[in-house]
């Protein structure tokens, strides 16, 4: 459950805090919520890209102990910067873009561990789309130990709009797949790239699998086939840090 410190709830609150600019991560709306209000509130959140999320009146009881008239916000603690923005100004400063794309890792915990391994290992920014992910909110800073706060974060619409970025920019888009014949040890990071890390259930989706360039499988002994998503990450960006230097 995320800290009610970080939860904006009831209309006029919400609509207060999106007409003054506050970061907020995503809007959890009762699915049968209606009024002048509401469309004041979903106009202004598809003007700044804030997810709305349509749930059930459970979902937000279990979540706020006060009246939330069927409308909860998580407030942002991180600032979202366009992808364009930041491949842009890392080519400007003659650098080479090392980018860590989440596809549909949603636990909090996983996603803490990845960004603290991200962080340690010189990641540039960390991507993901507004559908199936882990919301950024108080709670995840603790989870990544402050992590957060030391990395750049993209959130596109889509991961679609994500991937062909990616590629109008010529960068390698690269996944950890338990099928691929390469082995992690066979790949090259020195090169403008993206990792791509899926959920741990599921992996990588078949439409972001489409657009990448090469798949890998990380090396084990004995009989494990597979590892948590957060080791996983942990081990490849460590392996792209020390091609690096």
């Amino acid at each position: 459950m995320s800290s009610q410190k970080s939860l904006i709830y009831g209309r006029n609150p919400v609509l207060e805090a999106l007409q003054h600019d506050k970061p907020l991560d995503r809007i959890l709306m009762h699915h049968q919520i209606t009024g002048d209000t509401i469309g004041d509130i979903l106009r202004l959140a598809k003007s700044k890209n804030i997810p709305i999320v349509r749930v059930p009146i459970e979902k937000l009881n279990s979540m706020v102990r006060g009246v939330h008239q069927g409308i909860v916000a998580f407030g942002a603690v991180v600032a979202y910067t366009p992808i364009q923005d930041v491949i842009s100004h890392l080519y400007d400063q003659g650098k080479v873009p090392l980018f860590l794309l989440l596809d549909g890792i949603t636990d909090v915990r996983n996603t803490g561990a990845i960004i603290r391994s991200a962080v340690c290992c010189g990641i540039d920014a960390i991507l993901f789309s507004e559908k199936n992910a882990a919301p950024l909110h108080e709670d995840m800073v603790k989870t990544s130990a402050g992590a957060m706060m030391q990395v750049t974060f993209c959130r596109e619409k889509s991961m679609q709009s994500i991937l062909e970025t990616l590629k109008l920019n010529g960068i390698k888009i690269i996944s950890s797949d338990l099928k691929a014949e390469k082995s992690l040890l066979d790949i090259q990071f020195n090169t403008p790239c993206c990792i791509v890390m899926g959920s741990e259930d599921k992996g990588i989706t078949r439409e972001t699998l489409k657009y990448c360039d090469e798949t890998f499988r990380i090396p084990m002994k004995g009989n494990f086939d597979s590892l948590n998503v957060s080791v996983a990450a942990g081990i490849i960006c460590f392996e792209a840090m020390k091609q690096r230097g």
